[in-house]
């Protein structure tokens, strides 16, 4: 006999379990401080963000990277930040010349320098294409970041960075992944905004 349809019950797990998930990345702010410091390094050194991921992971790819192209709370100029997820062109034809694993590392070749960050997005963290994107990544001097689920996976072992949602429910690790990036988003972002001022406001004091 099947148990009676709970709606409340399930809302009301869904947000205690979110809430839950939300309150533990607080005991990663030093990772996700450092991944902010090196986006924000990339940006004002003339390098990108790149980004790279699957399925859900690949629409929070594309929110992401649009966040940082276009604007999140502030004026300002557009900022340079790809996600590796878009042109179906490219990922249909690497996938059928060489295999759908080499998808994103390829467009990490052809595109990413030294200095640029990479994140990977795979909530189990084992994602082949992201795996090898992010050792693509590394083997050209970019700074890699995994952005997984509980323990952090292949990917967790070969990034420079990783944030790893303590949870193994898919629907979670994304909601934090999406938190965290939006913090990610507003960090960059306010910092180089007011690198942008003291650089207009030296400017207007040497002028004088």
């Amino acid at each position: 006999m099947t148990s009676e349809f709970n709606p409340k019950q399930i809302f009301e797990s869904a947000i205690s379990e979110h809430l839950e998930v939300v309150r533990d990345l607080a005991r990663q702010q030093d990772v996700i401080e450092a991944i902010a410091l090196g986006m924000t390094s990339a940006i004002l050194g003339g390098g990108k963000i790149l980004w790279c991921g699957n399925g859900g992971s690949a629409a929070d790819c594309q929110h992401l990277a649009a966040e940082i192209v276009g604007r999140f709370r502030r004026e300002r100029r557009g900022l340079p930040s790809i996600a590796l997820t878009t042109d179906s062109s490219i990922l249909t034809a690497v996938a059928n010349d060489y295999g759908y694993q080499c998808v994103f590392s390829r467009q990490v070749e052809a595109l990413a320098r030294p200095g640029d960050v990479l994140v990977g997005i795979s909530t189990s963290g084992n994602s082949q294409n992201v795996i090898m994107a992010l050792e693509q990544g590394r083997s050209m001097g970019v700074t890699t970041v995994a952005m997984t689920g509980a323990g952090g996976g292949k990917m967790g072992a070969i990034a420079d960075f990783t944030l790893a949602v303590p949870s193994t429910e898919t629907a979670r690790i994304q909601e934090a992944h999406i938190l965290v990036g939006h913090v990610l988003c507003d960090w960059v972002e306010l910092r180089w905004t007011q690198t942008q001022q003291a650089e207009s406001m030296r400017q207007r004091i040497e002028t004088r």
